[in-house]
Protein backbone atom coordinates (compact mmCIF):
# COMPACT_ATOMS: atom_id res chain seq x y z
CA UNK A 1 0.00 0.00 0.00
CA UNK A 2 1.20 3.25 -0.69
CA UNK A 3 1.05 5.94 1.76
CA UNK A 4 2.34 9.61 2.56
CA UNK A 5 2.67 11.38 5.51
CA UNK A 6 2.90 14.89 5.57
CA UNK A 7 5.30 16.43 8.30
CA UNK A 8 8.01 14.52 10.04
CA UNK A 9 8.41 15.73 13.69
CA UNK A 10 8.61 12.99 16.26
CA UNK A 11 4.54 11.07 15.04
CA UNK A 12 5.42 11.78 11.21
CA UNK A 13 8.94 9.93 11.56
CA UNK A 14 7.74 7.38 13.99
CA UNK A 15 4.45 6.30 12.02
CA UNK A 16 6.63 6.45 9.01
CA UNK A 17 9.29 3.87 9.63
CA UNK A 18 6.62 1.17 11.78
CA UNK A 19 4.92 1.56 8.68
CA UNK A 20 7.35 1.17 5.86
CA UNK A 21 8.21 -2.11 8.39
CA UNK A 22 5.06 -3.41 7.94
CA UNK A 23 5.38 -3.43 4.36
CA UNK A 24 4.38 -0.59 2.83
CA UNK A 25 5.49 2.12 0.30
CA UNK A 26 6.40 5.36 2.54
CA UNK A 27 6.94 8.42 2.07
CA UNK A 28 7.47 11.45 4.18
CA UNK A 29 7.13 14.53 3.66
CA UNK A 30 8.74 18.01 5.41
CA UNK A 31 9.13 21.79 4.58
CA UNK A 32 12.09 21.65 6.48
CA UNK A 33 15.41 21.35 3.73
CA UNK A 34 17.58 20.51 6.60
CA UNK A 35 16.04 17.93 8.39
CA UNK A 36 14.74 15.61 5.14
CA UNK A 37 18.60 15.77 3.73
CA UNK A 38 19.47 14.94 7.00
CA UNK A 39 16.94 12.22 7.20
CA UNK A 40 18.20 10.98 3.89
CA UNK A 41 21.84 11.01 5.24
CA UNK A 42 20.42 8.46 8.12
CA UNK A 43 20.71 11.28 10.81
CA UNK A 44 17.75 11.31 13.07
CA UNK A 45 16.68 14.53 14.51
CA UNK A 46 14.87 12.98 17.62
CA UNK A 47 16.35 10.70 20.23
CA UNK A 48 13.92 7.66 20.58
CA UNK A 49 15.24 4.06 21.25
CA UNK A 50 15.41 1.90 18.14
CA UNK A 51 14.31 4.45 15.60
CA UNK A 52 17.82 5.16 13.94
CA UNK A 53 17.96 1.23 13.32
CA UNK A 54 14.41 0.96 11.80
CA UNK A 55 14.75 3.97 9.35
CA UNK A 56 17.88 2.55 8.32
CA UNK A 57 16.51 -0.68 7.49
CA UNK A 58 13.44 0.94 5.73
CA UNK A 59 15.21 3.45 3.43
CA UNK A 60 17.98 0.10 2.85
CA UNK A 61 14.84 -1.39 1.77
CA UNK A 62 13.33 1.17 -0.66
CA UNK A 63 9.97 1.11 1.15
CA UNK A 64 11.02 4.24 3.15
CA UNK A 65 12.04 7.60 1.76
CA UNK A 66 12.19 11.60 2.63
CA UNK A 67 11.01 14.24 0.17
CA UNK A 68 10.06 17.86 0.30
CA UNK A 69 8.12 17.97 -2.45
CA UNK A 70 4.17 17.08 -1.35
CA UNK A 71 2.68 17.65 -5.07
CA UNK A 72 5.16 15.09 -6.93
CA UNK A 73 4.76 12.37 -3.63
CA UNK A 74 1.25 12.35 -3.00
CA UNK A 75 -0.22 11.69 -6.32
CA UNK A 76 -0.02 7.63 -5.95
CA UNK A 77 -0.88 7.52 -1.97
CA UNK A 78 -3.96 5.57 -1.00
CA UNK A 79 -3.47 7.29 2.53
CA UNK A 80 -2.24 10.23 3.10
CA UNK A 81 -1.45 11.20 6.65
CA UNK A 82 -1.32 14.63 8.38
CA UNK A 83 1.30 14.50 11.17
CA UNK A 84 2.33 18.22 11.37
CA UNK A 85 2.73 20.13 15.03
CA UNK A 86 -0.34 21.33 16.71
CA UNK A 87 1.39 23.26 19.65
CA UNK A 88 -0.54 25.66 21.91
CA UNK A 89 -1.32 28.96 21.02
CA UNK A 90 0.30 31.93 22.45
CA UNK A 91 -2.52 33.32 24.96
CA UNK A 92 -5.19 31.15 25.41
CA UNK A 93 -3.66 27.76 25.29
CA UNK A 94 -6.14 26.21 22.74
CA UNK A 95 -4.19 24.04 19.65
CA UNK A 96 -2.89 26.28 16.92
CA UNK A 97 -4.33 24.08 14.33
CA UNK A 98 -2.20 26.51 11.43
CA UNK A 99 -0.14 23.41 10.51
CA UNK A 100 -3.10 21.39 9.79
CA UNK A 101 -4.91 23.61 7.93
CA UNK A 102 -1.97 24.66 5.34
CA UNK A 103 -1.31 20.57 4.91
CA UNK A 104 -4.88 20.30 4.03
CA UNK A 105 -4.71 23.06 1.66
CA UNK A 106 -1.67 21.76 0.04
CA UNK A 107 -3.20 18.20 -0.22
CA UNK A 108 -5.35 19.57 -1.58
CA UNK A 109 -3.73 21.13 -4.28
CA UNK A 110 -2.07 17.96 -5.39
CA UNK A 111 -4.20 14.52 -4.62
CA UNK A 112 -5.35 12.72 -7.67
CA UNK A 113 -8.69 12.67 -9.24
CA UNK A 114 -9.12 9.00 -6.79
CA UNK A 115 -10.57 8.13 -4.14
CA UNK A 116 -8.05 8.85 -1.44
CA UNK A 117 -8.13 8.98 2.33
CA UNK A 118 -6.83 11.92 4.23
CA UNK A 119 -5.99 10.82 7.58
CA UNK A 120 -5.26 13.25 10.77
CA UNK A 121 -2.76 11.66 12.81
CA UNK A 122 -1.96 14.81 14.69
CA UNK A 123 -3.54 15.58 17.84
CA UNK A 124 -6.92 17.98 17.13
CA UNK A 125 -9.71 19.50 18.91
CA UNK A 126 -12.59 18.01 18.17
CA UNK A 127 -14.39 18.97 14.81
CA UNK A 128 -10.95 19.99 13.08
CA UNK A 129 -11.66 17.15 10.92
CA UNK A 130 -14.93 18.86 9.97
CA UNK A 131 -12.72 21.97 9.10
CA UNK A 132 -10.07 19.87 6.82
CA UNK A 133 -12.56 18.64 5.29
CA UNK A 134 -14.10 21.36 3.96
CA UNK A 135 -10.91 23.02 3.34
CA UNK A 136 -10.14 20.04 0.78
CA UNK A 137 -14.21 19.92 -0.74
CA UNK A 138 -13.92 23.76 -1.45
CA UNK A 139 -10.69 23.80 -3.18
CA UNK A 140 -11.90 20.48 -5.44
CA UNK A 141 -15.48 20.13 -5.65
CA UNK A 142 -16.01 16.61 -6.19
CA UNK A 143 -13.36 14.95 -5.58
CA UNK A 144 -13.87 11.32 -4.35
CA UNK A 145 -12.23 11.55 -0.85
CA UNK A 146 -12.56 11.27 3.22
CA UNK A 147 -11.13 12.53 6.02
CA UNK A 148 -10.52 9.87 8.90
CA UNK A 149 -9.12 10.92 12.55
CA UNK A 150 -6.62 8.20 13.61
CA UNK A 151 -5.08 9.56 16.73
CA UNK A 152 -1.15 8.50 18.20
CA UNK A 153 -1.24 7.16 21.48
CA UNK A 154 2.84 6.74 21.53
CA UNK A 155 4.42 6.92 24.91
CA UNK A 156 7.98 8.48 24.11
CA UNK A 157 10.61 6.38 25.22
CA UNK A 158 8.74 3.11 23.95
CA UNK A 159 7.44 4.66 20.86
CA UNK A 160 7.95 1.77 18.45
CA UNK A 161 6.76 -0.90 20.45
CA UNK A 162 3.58 0.99 21.07
CA UNK A 163 3.01 1.60 17.60
CA UNK A 164 3.83 -2.43 16.65
CA UNK A 165 2.01 -3.54 19.71
CA UNK A 166 -0.91 -1.22 20.24
CA UNK A 167 -3.73 -1.21 22.87
CA UNK A 168 -6.11 -0.30 20.38
CA UNK A 169 -6.08 1.58 17.48
CA UNK A 170 -9.05 4.27 17.25
CA UNK A 171 -10.20 5.56 13.59
CA UNK A 172 -13.37 7.99 13.37
CA UNK A 173 -14.20 7.53 9.86
CA UNK A 174 -17.99 8.76 8.28
CA UNK A 175 -18.04 6.52 5.19
CA UNK A 176 -17.33 2.32 4.68
CA UNK A 177 -14.69 3.39 1.94
CA UNK A 178 -12.70 5.15 4.34
CA UNK A 179 -13.07 1.88 6.81
CA UNK A 180 -11.79 -0.22 4.77
CA UNK A 181 -8.53 1.83 3.80
CA UNK A 182 -7.78 2.14 7.30
CA UNK A 183 -8.05 -1.54 7.66
CA UNK A 184 -5.45 -2.53 5.03
CA UNK A 185 -3.23 -0.06 6.31
CA UNK A 186 -2.92 -1.66 9.93
CA UNK A 187 -3.94 -5.28 8.38
CA UNK A 188 0.12 -5.90 9.55
CA UNK A 189 -1.05 -6.06 13.06
CA UNK A 190 -4.03 -8.09 12.93
CA UNK A 191 -1.56 -11.16 13.83
CA UNK A 192 -1.14 -9.45 16.80
CA UNK A 193 -5.01 -9.44 17.86
CA UNK A 194 -4.51 -6.01 18.11
CA UNK A 195 -8.18 -3.93 18.17
CA UNK A 196 -9.54 -1.44 15.95
CA UNK A 197 -11.91 0.63 17.48
CA UNK A 198 -14.15 2.35 14.19
CA UNK A 199 -16.23 5.39 15.57
CA UNK A 200 -17.32 8.86 14.33
CA UNK A 201 -14.59 11.04 13.31
CA UNK A 202 -15.53 14.27 16.48
CA UNK A 203 -15.86 10.66 18.90
CA UNK A 204 -11.82 9.41 17.74
CA UNK A 205 -10.92 13.23 17.97
CA UNK A 206 -12.25 13.52 22.08
CA UNK A 207 -11.04 10.01 22.63
CA UNK A 208 -7.37 10.86 22.51
CA UNK A 209 -7.70 13.79 24.70
CA UNK A 210 -9.95 12.36 27.22
CA UNK A 211 -7.44 9.19 27.51
CA UNK A 212 -4.49 12.08 27.85
CA UNK A 213 -6.51 14.19 30.62
CA UNK A 214 -7.52 10.84 32.29
CA UNK A 215 -3.65 9.90 32.69
CA UNK A 216 -2.77 13.71 33.56
CA UNK A 217 -5.36 13.18 36.41
CA UNK A 218 -3.91 10.05 38.24
CA UNK A 219 -0.43 11.58 37.90
CA UNK A 220 -1.96 14.66 39.73
CA UNK A 221 -3.89 12.63 42.19
CA UNK A 222 -1.59 10.45 43.11
CA UNK A 223 0.81 13.79 43.98
CA UNK A 224 -1.71 14.93 46.24
CA UNK A 225 -1.95 11.82 47.67
CA UNK A 226 2.33 12.28 48.45
CA UNK A 227 1.30 15.29 50.06
CA UNK A 228 -0.88 14.00 52.55
CA UNK A 229 1.67 11.05 53.27
CA UNK A 230 4.01 13.33 54.29
CA UNK A 231 1.46 15.02 56.82
CA UNK A 232 0.17 12.15 58.10
CA UNK A 233 2.77 10.02 58.18
CA UNK A 234 2.22 7.69 55.76
CA UNK A 235 4.06 5.93 52.25
CA UNK A 236 2.66 6.85 49.17
CA UNK A 237 4.30 4.12 47.41
CA UNK A 238 2.46 1.67 49.50
CA UNK A 239 -1.09 3.32 49.02
CA UNK A 240 0.00 3.24 45.16
CA UNK A 241 -0.13 -0.12 45.62
CA UNK A 242 -2.69 -0.96 47.20
CA UNK A 243 -4.86 1.93 45.03
CA UNK A 244 -3.68 -0.20 41.74
CA UNK A 245 -4.12 -3.49 42.65
CA UNK A 246 -7.52 -2.39 42.40
CA UNK A 247 -8.47 -3.38 38.74
CA UNK A 248 -10.84 -0.90 38.43
CA UNK A 249 -7.94 1.46 39.10
CA UNK A 250 -4.72 -0.13 37.98
CA UNK A 251 -1.02 0.77 39.02
CA UNK A 252 -0.05 2.59 35.97
CA UNK A 253 0.85 6.47 35.93
CA UNK A 254 0.63 6.39 40.25
CA UNK A 255 4.12 7.19 40.66
CA UNK A 256 4.45 10.29 43.09
CA UNK A 257 6.88 13.07 41.46
CA UNK A 258 7.36 16.70 40.26
CA UNK A 259 4.57 16.82 37.95
CA UNK A 260 3.69 15.88 34.63
CA UNK A 261 5.33 17.47 31.04
CA UNK A 262 6.15 16.53 27.88
CA UNK A 263 4.66 17.33 24.30
CA UNK A 264 1.41 16.33 25.40
CA UNK A 265 -0.28 16.35 28.36
CA UNK A 266 0.29 19.83 29.11
CA UNK A 267 -0.70 20.75 25.50
CA UNK A 268 -3.57 18.58 25.65
CA UNK A 269 -5.45 19.08 28.69
CA UNK A 270 -4.95 23.02 27.80
CA UNK A 271 -6.81 22.62 24.41
CA UNK A 272 -9.09 19.78 26.32
CA UNK A 273 -9.97 23.03 28.63
CA UNK A 274 -10.41 25.60 25.82
CA UNK A 275 -12.57 23.04 23.83
CA UNK A 276 -15.01 22.81 27.15
CA UNK A 277 -15.28 26.19 27.58
CA UNK A 278 -15.98 27.23 24.12
CA UNK A 279 -18.70 24.54 24.13
CA UNK A 280 -20.45 25.98 27.23
CA UNK A 281 -19.50 22.82 29.47
CA UNK A 282 -16.29 23.68 31.19
CA UNK A 283 -14.33 20.74 32.72
CA UNK A 284 -13.60 21.93 36.73
CA UNK A 285 -11.87 18.63 37.21
CA UNK A 286 -9.08 19.50 34.50
CA UNK A 287 -8.81 22.98 35.21
CA UNK A 288 -8.13 21.99 38.51
CA UNK A 289 -5.02 18.89 37.14
CA UNK A 290 -3.37 21.74 34.84
CA UNK A 291 -3.52 24.38 37.41
CA UNK A 292 -2.16 22.04 40.17
CA UNK A 293 0.69 20.22 37.84
CA UNK A 294 1.92 23.48 37.07
CA UNK A 295 2.55 24.60 40.94
CA UNK A 296 3.38 21.56 41.63
CA UNK A 297 6.51 21.84 39.10
CA UNK A 298 7.55 24.68 40.83
CA UNK A 299 6.71 24.08 44.21
CA UNK A 300 9.86 21.24 43.78
CA UNK A 301 12.32 24.51 44.41
CA UNK A 302 11.20 24.60 47.89
CA UNK A 303 11.99 20.96 49.12
CA UNK A 304 15.43 21.64 47.93
CA UNK A 305 15.82 25.17 49.39
CA UNK A 306 14.62 23.63 52.43
CA UNK A 307 17.55 20.58 52.33
CA UNK A 308 19.79 23.93 51.77
CA UNK A 309 18.70 24.95 55.67
CA UNK A 310 16.28 27.25 53.91
CA UNK A 311 18.79 29.19 51.36
CA UNK A 312 20.29 28.31 48.31
CA UNK A 313 21.87 31.71 47.33
CA UNK A 314 25.87 31.44 45.79
CA UNK A 315 25.39 27.31 46.52
CA UNK A 316 25.65 24.98 43.52
CA UNK A 317 22.69 22.45 43.13
CA UNK A 318 23.40 19.34 40.95
CA UNK A 319 20.52 18.45 38.59
CA UNK A 320 20.29 14.93 37.46
CA UNK A 321 17.91 14.90 34.49
CA UNK A 322 16.44 17.21 32.73
CA UNK A 323 14.21 15.76 29.70
CA UNK A 324 10.31 15.39 31.19
CA UNK A 325 11.11 11.47 31.34
CA UNK A 326 13.92 8.91 30.18
CA UNK A 327 14.07 7.41 27.01
CA UNK A 328 13.62 10.99 25.07
CA UNK A 329 15.33 14.41 24.66
CA UNK A 330 12.03 15.99 24.59
CA UNK A 331 12.46 19.22 27.03
CA UNK A 332 8.68 20.32 26.11
CA UNK A 333 7.17 21.34 29.91
CA UNK A 334 9.46 19.10 31.48
CA UNK A 335 9.65 20.15 35.22
CA UNK A 336 13.28 20.32 35.27
CA UNK A 337 12.92 24.36 33.60
CA UNK A 338 10.41 25.57 36.17
CA UNK A 339 12.52 23.67 39.31
CA UNK A 340 15.59 25.44 37.81
CA UNK A 341 14.44 28.04 37.35
CA UNK A 342 13.14 29.14 40.76
CA UNK A 343 16.28 27.58 41.72
CA UNK A 344 17.97 30.37 39.91
CA UNK A 345 15.56 32.70 41.46
CA UNK A 346 16.64 32.13 44.69
CA UNK A 347 20.29 32.56 43.97
CA UNK A 348 21.69 29.12 42.86
CA UNK A 349 24.03 28.03 40.92
CA UNK A 350 23.04 25.10 38.74
CA UNK A 351 24.60 22.53 37.15
CA UNK A 352 22.82 19.97 35.04
CA UNK A 353 23.86 16.62 33.82
CA UNK A 354 21.08 14.27 31.37
CA UNK A 355 22.40 11.76 28.78
CA UNK A 356 20.51 12.95 25.81
CA UNK A 357 18.67 15.82 26.93
CA UNK A 358 21.64 18.62 27.07
CA UNK A 359 21.44 19.50 23.67
CA UNK A 360 17.67 20.72 24.20
CA UNK A 361 18.31 21.66 27.16
CA UNK A 362 20.80 24.15 26.30
CA UNK A 363 18.13 26.74 24.30
CA UNK A 364 15.73 26.73 26.97
CA UNK A 365 17.58 26.94 29.81
CA UNK A 366 20.37 29.90 30.58
CA UNK A 367 23.07 30.20 33.46
CA UNK A 368 23.37 26.37 33.27
CA UNK A 369 26.34 24.32 33.37
CA UNK A 370 26.42 20.99 31.78
CA UNK A 371 28.58 18.32 32.95
CA UNK A 372 29.89 15.44 31.28
CA UNK A 373 28.80 12.84 33.80
CA UNK A 374 27.06 12.73 37.13
CA UNK A 375 29.96 12.43 39.13
CA UNK A 376 31.33 16.06 37.82
CA UNK A 377 28.04 17.53 38.12
CA UNK A 378 27.59 16.36 41.95
CA UNK A 379 31.35 17.95 42.19
CA UNK A 380 31.05 20.67 44.95
CA UNK A 381 27.56 20.99 45.04
CA UNK A 382 25.72 21.75 47.61
CA UNK A 383 23.13 19.43 47.08
CA UNK A 384 22.12 16.13 44.85
CA UNK A 385 18.91 16.35 42.86
CA UNK A 386 16.98 13.44 40.79
CA UNK A 387 14.66 15.19 38.21
CA UNK A 388 14.71 12.35 35.44
CA UNK A 389 14.83 8.60 36.18
CA UNK A 390 16.87 7.86 33.98
CA UNK A 391 18.57 4.12 34.54
CA UNK A 392 21.95 5.54 34.72
CA UNK A 393 20.93 6.93 38.07
CA UNK A 394 19.49 3.77 39.70
CA UNK A 395 23.21 2.20 40.63
CA UNK A 396 24.65 5.87 41.87
CA UNK A 397 28.32 5.73 43.98
CA UNK A 398 27.46 6.79 46.61
CA UNK A 399 30.56 6.45 48.37
CA UNK A 400 32.48 8.82 45.75
CA UNK A 401 29.45 11.07 45.55
CA UNK A 402 30.19 11.81 49.27
CA UNK A 403 33.73 12.47 48.82
CA UNK A 404 33.25 15.05 46.10
CA UNK A 405 29.98 17.19 47.23
CA UNK A 406 29.96 19.85 49.38
CA UNK A 407 27.40 18.30 51.75
CA UNK A 408 26.19 14.64 50.88
CA UNK A 409 22.21 15.82 50.33
CA UNK A 410 20.03 13.99 47.62
CA UNK A 411 16.71 14.93 46.85
CA UNK A 412 14.86 11.97 45.27
CA UNK A 413 12.01 13.60 43.79
CA UNK A 414 10.87 10.37 41.50
CA UNK A 415 11.60 7.92 44.52
CA UNK A 416 14.41 6.37 43.01
CA UNK A 417 16.02 4.57 46.35
CA UNK A 418 15.21 3.24 49.37
CA UNK A 419 15.57 6.12 52.30
CA UNK A 420 17.37 4.04 54.61
CA UNK A 421 19.59 2.67 51.90
CA UNK A 422 21.08 5.83 50.82
CA UNK A 423 20.88 7.09 55.03
CA UNK A 424 22.97 4.21 55.33
CA UNK A 425 25.74 5.54 53.06
CA UNK A 426 26.05 9.16 55.26
CA UNK A 427 23.50 11.08 53.20
CA UNK A 428 20.87 13.37 54.13
CA UNK A 429 17.76 12.06 51.89
CA UNK A 430 14.54 13.73 50.96
CA UNK A 431 11.98 12.02 49.00
CA UNK A 432 8.43 12.38 47.73
CA UNK A 433 5.70 11.36 50.04
CA UNK A 434 7.76 8.67 52.05
CA UNK A 435 8.61 9.11 55.86
CA UNK A 436 10.27 12.90 56.88
CA UNK A 437 10.18 15.30 54.56
CA UNK A 438 12.36 18.88 54.41
CA UNK A 439 9.52 20.46 54.27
Amino acid sequence: MKIAIVGVGYVGLVSGACFADFGHDVCCIDVDVSKVEALKNGIIPIFEPGLDNLVAKNVASGRLRFATDLSQNIQDAEAIFIAVGTPSRRGDGFADLSYVYAAARDIAASMADRFCVVVNKSTVPVGTGDEVERIIREARPGLDFAVVSNPEFLREGAAIDDFTRPDRIVVGAEVQKARDVMAEVYRPLYLNSSPILYTSRRTAELTKYAANAFLATKITFINEMADICEAVGADVQDVARGMGLDNRIGSKFLHAGPGYGGSCFPKDTLALIKTAQDCGVPSRIVETVAAVNDQRKRGMARRVIAACGGSVRGKTIAVLGLTFKPNTDDMRDAPSLSLIAALQDGGAIVRAFDPEGVKQAAQMLKDVTYAPDVYECVRDAEVAVIVTEWNQFRALDFERMKAIMVNPILVDLRNVYRPDEVRSRGFTYYDVGRGQQAV
